[in-house]
This record gives structure tokens, sequence and C-alpha cells, in this order.
């Protein structure tokens, strides 16, 4: 194991320090990359600690109310700066646990200084509602209020960002965050609740703890938690959601699975469909919820569009496998073995129920990687068209009709993001207006930004993240009427 450039954290912070876990049970971390071991003794927190978490987050409310709203954007911008600062640790913690390229990895953390940015300015401005006095003398006022103590589960794929979608609008709002991190890849996300103590964060307002499913299914039965957010698996979005209405009713957000479909048209500029789509897949190596896995291309450029990608693929490829900490590395493996292993299990069903045109089989016996796949005309109802894969693996089928496209893509339990790509705004907005998606892109595949709000159909999720919509989520409504004597 190979001295690191950075310090590792290997433990949760609560209340404004580093703490050992309760059992002193630990996890050991392995590079994606080459299977080397990057951590040995990752303490991970259990319900007990999740006791002491909430402990202090019920200490710490009280606090963060009552610090005034020029306080509070000062001390969102503080932090926002100090994310940037500590931009290339990210990189570094991320690209040597799930083997992310470093400068990619470093650019998330500046999407959790925009997002900061972004809810720093609705501190002061985000309120309620009052409705004019009746001639019965009444005046009405709603006033938006914060939960309390609120908790977010976070995944391994993209934990910055998810972090900052669930995080600083919760704060933002008055609420104090208790905030998971995935065992998987914890490191870039656990420093920062030291970066918020030093932002100057009151200990207590936002804890980060690291843990299996033991912490996740405390904090989903917490009695004294009254909002939590998750983003990962349908099966596992179940869980949570069933937990918070058998213990207090939590409010819950469930950011889940995705099967996305990617429109291209006969009348597409096909370059760019294509260079969007496989940036779209290859960016996170097939691991996200929102991506166009199932692509649906008008029957005239079908063969074109397979070659097109074919060739994008091959281009990732040059790098696969090189160091991810080296500035020219533009791909990366799966995060870790059983994500791989899930991949191979679907690469192998996949053969036998459509033609392989590319890819297919692991690229190397070292690391988690795996030759991006492509999978042209499969049966609808194949497996590796209707279930998320989360892997490199793309499915391209064809149409003949603006009719079928629609009722093709809008076929499946997913309703996550859908992509369109036509030279015809009136095709866009119409075709857009049928699609069963949470969030559709039109000749590009930008999906998230702090200022709209984000999250599915169908199975895909409960609820909505950014925008002001996250703000409504994490506060409560109260009527107050006023009688005028």
């Amino acid at each position: 194991m190979l001295e690191p450039k950075f310090s590792l954290p290997d433990r949760s912070y609560i209340h404004g320090k580093w703490v050992e876990s309760s059992k002193r049970e630990t996890l050991t971390l392995y590079s994606a990359h080459d299977d080397s071991v990057v951590l040995e003794g990752l303490q991970c927190a259990n319900a007990a600690d999740v006791d002491v978490a909430v402990d202090s987050a019920e200490k710490a409310l009280p606090v963060w109310k009552a610090m005034n709203t020029s306080q509070k954007r000062a001390v969102f911008l503080r932090f926002a700066d100090l994310v940037v600062e500590s931009a290339e640790r990210c990189g570094y913690l991320e690209a040597i646990v799930v083997g992310k390229p470093a400068y990619f990895a470093a650019r998330e953390a500046y999407m959790v200084a925009e997002w900061f940015r972004f809810y720093a300015g609705f501190i002061d401005k985000f309120g309620g509602e009052c409705h004019p006095a009746d001639h019965e003398g009444y005046l009405r006022l709603v006033r938006r209020e914060p939960y309390g103590i609120c908790a977010s589960i976070n995944p391994f794929n993209a934990p910055l960002s998810t972090f900052a979608f669930k995080v600083a609008p919760a704060l933002a709002a008055g609420n104090v965050m208790i905030a998971k991190v995935s065992e998987y890849n914890p490191l870039s996300t656990l420093i920062m609740g030291e970066l918020a103590t030093k932002a100057g964060f009151p200990p207590g307002v936002l804890n980060v703890i690291v843990g299996t499913a033991e912490a996740g299914i405390a904090l989903s039965h917490h009695m004294k938690i009254q909002n939590i957010s998750f983003t990962g698996s349908v099966a596992v979005g179940k869980q949570v959601q069933l937990a918070a209405a058998n213990s207090n009713l939590k409010t819950v957000t469930l950011e889940l699975g995705g099967k996305s479909p990617f429109l291209v048209f006969e009348d597409a500029d096909l370059e760019k469909a294509i260079a969007n789509s496989a940036s779209n897949i290859l960016t996170l190596n097939g691991q996200g919820c929102i991506l166009g896995t199932r692509v649906y291309v008008h029957e005239s450029l079908a063969e074109d569009f397979v070659a097109g990608m074919k060739a994008k693929m091959d281009k990732y490829c040059e790098t696969l496998g090189n160091n991810p900490l080296d500035i020219t590395t533009a791909s990366m493996p799966l995060a870790h073995r059983a994500q791989l292993q899930r991949v191979l299990d679907f690469l192998e069903i996949g053969k036998k129920e459509a033609s392989c045109v590319r890819g297919g089989v692991r690229f190397s016996t070292k690391g988690c990687y795996v030759e991006p796949t492509i999978f042209f005309k499969p049966p609808p109802d194949a497996e590796i068209v209707r279930k998320e894969i989360f892997g490199p693996v793309l499915c391209i089928l064809t149409f003949s009709t603006e009719e079928e496209a629609i009722a093709a893509a809008n076929d499946t339990e997913f309703g996550l993001g859908a992509y369109i790509f036509t030279k015809s705004i009136d095709r866009a907005l119409r075709v857009s207006a049928q699609l069963e998606a949470g969030s559709v892109c039109i000749n590009n595949t930008a999906v998230v930004h702090p200022s709209v709000p984000f999250g599915g159909y169908k199975s895909s999720g409960v609820g909505r993240e950014n925008g002001i919509s996250a703000l409504h989520h994490f506060t409560q409504e109260k009527s107050v009427i006023i009688k005028y004597e």
C-alpha cells in the first residue's frame, strides 16, 4: 500500500470531531483500479452511533435556529470556498478508491460549492404567504418551518453531488442534517463534515457518518428524525419508505433507479446525438441512474449510429485501465467488486437475449474493468432492456414512427429521465410532453442544475431534489390565523 498523498479519513464525523465507532467494527477499502488495499480499518457507524449523531443534531438545532440569516449565508459561502480549495483532495480520494479520474471527481467538488452558493441566496428570501384580511377581520399567514433533524443516505457513484442535492437545501431551510455516506466510496464526503466545522457551522448541524446497511436502517427507523432523503436502488428505497411509515411517518424523498430512453429522430444532428450518448453512458462508466441506457434510433440512422458509438467506445478504451490519478486518463472501472460481478452477470444474460456488437467481456483480470458494451436490437422484454444494470451497457433499438418511439420509451417501470434529439422544436415539445419522466433533455444531456427540480416518475422515486422544490420538501407549512378585534 503506497503512502497516500492526502490523509485518509477512517471514521465518522460527529459534533465537530472525528468519532470512533462504538463497536469498532471495521471494513477494508480496496482500489477498484488495481485491487490494492487503500485503507484498512474503516470504522463503520452502527445503531448506537446513529443515536449519538441524533443527540448531537438535537443539541445543534436551537443553536442553528438562533443564528441570523446573514450569519448563515456567510457560513454557507465560506463552506463553498473551502470545498473548492479541497477539490484536489476530493478528486484524489475518489480516484484511489473507485478509480474515478481524479480531475473529474474534483469537478464534482465544484458542484458542491455551486449548490451551497445557490441555496445561500435563499436563506433570507424563502418565505411563506400572507393572505389579505377579509371583511370578517381575519388575516391569514402561512409559515414554512423546518422539520428539525433530517437524514440522508447517499450512493457510491456520485457521492459529492448527491450530498449537495440533499444537504444544501436542508440546511438553508433551517434544518440540521445527518448524512450517511456509502461504505463503498466514503472518503471524499467524510471530509465535508470537517470543512463544515472550519466554515463555522455549529457542531452537530452537519454530522457525516459512514456505515453499512445497519446505519441506514437505524436512520430510517429513528423516531427523532423527521425527514429522510435516499438515493439508491428501488428495492432499498421501498425499505426506507416502509421504515419511515412504520416509525414516525417521517417525510421521505426517494431518488431511485432509472432506465432512461434516448430518442434519436430521423432529422437529428447525428454527430451530436452520438457524442452526447457516448459521454452520457461513459462519463461514470454507466454508473448513473439518469443515464440514457436505452437508445431508440430511427431505422434510417441505426447503422451509422452504431458505427459512431463503436468508435466512441474504442476511443474511451484507449485509457481504460490506466492510473486514475493520471490527468490523461478519461475512463474508469466499476466502483467495487460486487458491482463488477453484477455487470458481468448481465453481460452473460444479454448475450443470450440479443446480438452483442461490441464489448461484452471483462477488460482485465486486475481491477473492476469491463469493456463498454452494445447490444443491438434486443427484444423489448429482454432483461437487459428492462432492468437497471449500472454499467457501461447500451441497448440500441430502432423505430419507424414517432408514436412507436414514444410507446417504447414509456414501456418501463422507471421514469427518471429522457433524452430527445431532433431539429424540430415542434416535435421536441410534442414528444417531451408525452414522455413519462421527471426530466427531459432536448439535444443535450445536462440534466442537473441547482435551479430545477430533479426526481422521477413511477418507480424512479418520490419527491424532488434541487430548485425551490427541495426547500419545500425540507419545510412544513403552518397556518396562522389572526382575528382583528
